[in-house]
């Protein structure tokens, strides 16, 4: 008993250790876009004194703080472009100040609308993109993928969670790190993503927890397999995926939503939200999708996906190999 409750405290404190680290993560984070936002001022409002001046600003910082990095030219007049950027929009220094600089200098360089760069920033908070995770993402236009399945979530479930759900599920989703011949089967795309699973991971957004593929489900005479299975940490809630690597037929919503019934019958538990079926098709009609999801009551959303573009094998053989990039490093390295 003692031993029970001394484990019990010692989480207790790591816990508590993680929460403060975190939080003086962000507040280092905070303060240093603050210092950024304060220098491009205090630089843009000295700019009178000509191109010369931000290179003067560089010399006497390194003398001064000869530690200290950051205070490059360039950088000082990222500093001098995120202030103007932001200087009369207070909301958005608030959201910004808790991106780290390296994501905000591709944020204002790579997207110029206010708006749509407001959604990656949030995402980037809310999912903990890595720098190059989000300029992956500006690159395959999630801002335009995010809660653009077509499902029946409004209908199935409450309000409160339909928003949540419909801000999780994209489409299409971008499997670019995965490379199949033109026709292939479902079971080769699944394996081809559990080989990839964290990549997958990345790609579905925060909160996605992998149970297994091929799931089995039993009733008293059958079994069944449900290719991939996961559970949402923010949503508290199951969600099953099916591959098909056809177009959308309206059969594979008898078979999701049956899925997702077996699911909520046999795995969710009383504190659990409803199982929500996310069917993923090479490529699908919209209204055949719609009336078919009119047909169910249980949640299930259909997006397409997109994989990395078939590298025949005639021309795979003539590239060059890892083994022959190293030896090429290796001798340029030598000269």
């Amino acid at each position: 008993m003692l031993e029970e409750e001394f484990k019990n405290v010692i989480v207790r404190i790591k816990n508590e250790v993680k929460s403060t680290q975190i939080k003086t993560a962000i507040s280092m984070n905070e303060n240093l876009i603050n210092l950024y936002f304060n220098l491009g001022k205090i630089i843009n409002d000295n700019y009178k004194y000509g191109n010369k001046f931000v290179s003067e600003v560089f010399r006497e910082l390194k003398i001064s703080f000869p530690k200290l990095s950051g205070f490059s030219e360039r950088n000082l007049n990222y500093m001098k472009k995120f202030y103007l950027e932001y200087k009369d929009d207070e909301l958005l220094q608030r959201s910004v100040a808790k991106v780290p600089w390296r994501h905000n200098i591709a944020l204002i360089t790579k997207i110029k609308d206010k708006k749509i760069r407001k959604i990656y920033i949030d995402a980037t908070i809310r999912n903990g993109w890595s720098k190059d995770m989000l300029v992956l993402q500006i690159e395959s236009n999630y801002h335009l993928r995010a809660g653009n399945s077509v499902n029946n979530f409004d209908a199935s479930l409450q309000e409160y969670n339909s928003d949540l759900v419909n801000n999780i599920i994209k489409d299409p989703y971008v499997f670019d790190f995965i490379s199949l011949k033109t026709e292939y089967k479902e079971r080769e795309l699944e394996d081809a993503m559990i080989r990839r699973i964290k990549d997958v991971l990345l790609e579905l957004g925060k909160g996605f927890s992998f149970v297994g593929n091929q799931y089995k489900i039993s009733t008293d005479n059958n079994d069944y397999y449900i290719d991939l299975l996961y559970y949402h940490l923010d949503l508290r809630c199951y969600i099953v995926v099916e591959l098909k690597a056809t177009s959308f037929k309206p059969e594979y919503i008898g078979q999701i939503s049956f899925y997702v019934k077996a699911v909520d019958e046999i795995l969710k538990k009383d504190l659990d939200n409803p199982t929500i079926g996310l069917l993923l098709c090479k490529e699908k009609d919209r209204l055949s999708v719609e009336w078919s999801l009119d047909t169910i009551n249980v949640p299930v959303g259909v997006s397409s996906f997109e994989l990395n573009k078939y590298i025949p094998v005639d021309i795979l053989e003539k590239l060059p190999t890892e083994e022959d990039i190293n030896l090429h490093v290796d001798v340029e390295n030598i000269k």
